[in-house]
């Protein structure tokens, strides 16, 4: 943080550092904070604690205050069956939907070579242990269908083929409540391929 300056200024600095926002919107956010005080110092009491509480899981990567977080030690959890995501938000993401019972394994990221992101830069070594250790039966490579998540999960079918456990990708297809017409190729295309029994 810049030490010198106008304080509103660096507070602005500050929060346009955050994703997607912008200098109008990091001004108005300032000035909300500066018109509310309360919350101001509610803010700064949460982002103090989980600065100081919150920290990765040492096996799934989750964020958590306690460790292991509540999803590993959740015993009526599948041990066998290992969903491997790219981050925190595409775990609380699959976790909305009520429908997966296994573990996680957080990557850290994805493999982009043009952003100078390679497979040595991702949380893979301890995927390949929890595999043998936890005896992993299946996993899930539930990267988004990017050009960067496809490149990982490639990446990740070669590196784990030889182990023997079983590889599977979430299907992908047209979303619930949008018109066919409206859908690109690539989505339509998918949705036929992996369609299903009515």
């Amino acid at each position: 943080m810049n030490g010198s300056g106008d304080p509103i200024e660096r507070l602005v600095a500050e929060l346009k550092r955050l994703p997607t926002i912008g200098h109008k919107t990091a001004l108005r956010l300032a000035h909300h904070l500066l018109d509310h005080k309360e919350q101001s110092q509610g803010l700064l009491l949460a982002l103090e604690t989980v600065t100081r509480e919150i920290h990765a899981c040492s096996i799934c990567g989750n964020y958590t205050a306690d460790d292991p977080c509540r999803i590993c030690s959740d015993s009526r959890r599948d041990v066998g069956l290992l969903c491997v995501v790219q981050g925190v938000p595409d775990l609380q993401a699959i976790e909305a939907s009520s429908e997966f019972m296994g573990r996680y394994h957080i990557l850290g990221g994805l493999v982009s070579p043009l952003k100078g992101i390679g497979p040595e830069h991702l949380n893979v070594e301890p995927l390949l242990a929890r595999i043998v250790e936890e005896e992993v039966r299946e996993v899930i490579i539930a990267t988004s269908p990017t050009v960067d998540g496809e490149a990982t999960a490639l990446y990740l079918r070669r590196l784990l083929e030889p182990s023997g456990v079983k590889l599977t990708r979430p299907s992908s297809g047209m979303p619930i409540g949008t018109d066919i017409e409206y859908l690109d190729r690539v989505t339509i295309g998918r949705a036929i391929k992996g369609r299903g029994k009515l």
